[in-house]
């Protein structure tokens, strides 16, 4: 089992494949570290033929999306839009976050949202301190 540095909801850029495919972005949809693949949402579709297996099923062809290996596909910074290899760089916390090796940028979305509002926090009890003292 090997840990990926793709997640669900990051945006990736495929880089190899047929002309189709190759070079479009789009979102994760499922990301699967055992494996190591994943869905990318609307890309690398491939088509099935169902077969009507009730009277009220309907058969026809399908296009569903098919997992990529995680090797093939590159993360795109949020901030700076660039396909980027990930850093991992030490947080507030203590806890190691993704970021950009282009730019700096700090990739994990969820880990900064709960930076700020924990920010937020420290200084609405500070200042709630620094009133009451006054």
């Amino acid at each position: 089992m090997a840990s990926m540095n793709v997640r669900s909801g990051d945006t990736v850029e495929i880089l190899v494949g047929g002309s189709e495919n190759r070079g479009k972005r789009g979102k994760v949809t499922v990301a699967d570290p055992k494996a190591g693949k994943v869905i990318v949402e609307g890309l690398n579709l491939v088509t099935k033929h169902k077969k009507p297996r009730s009277a009220q099923d309907q058969g026809g062809i399908i296009e569903r999306p098919r997992a990529i290996d995680v090797s093939n596909v590159a993360l795109v910074c949020p901030k700076c839009g660039k396909t980027t290899r990930v850093a991992h760089v030490l947080g507030e916390n203590g806890k190691y976050l993704r970021s950009c090796k282009k730019c700096g940028a700090v990739i994990d979305t969820k880990a900064e949202k709960r930076q700020v509002k924990a920010a937020a926090k420290r200084t609405r009890k500070s200042t709630k301190k620094t009133t009451t003292e006054e």
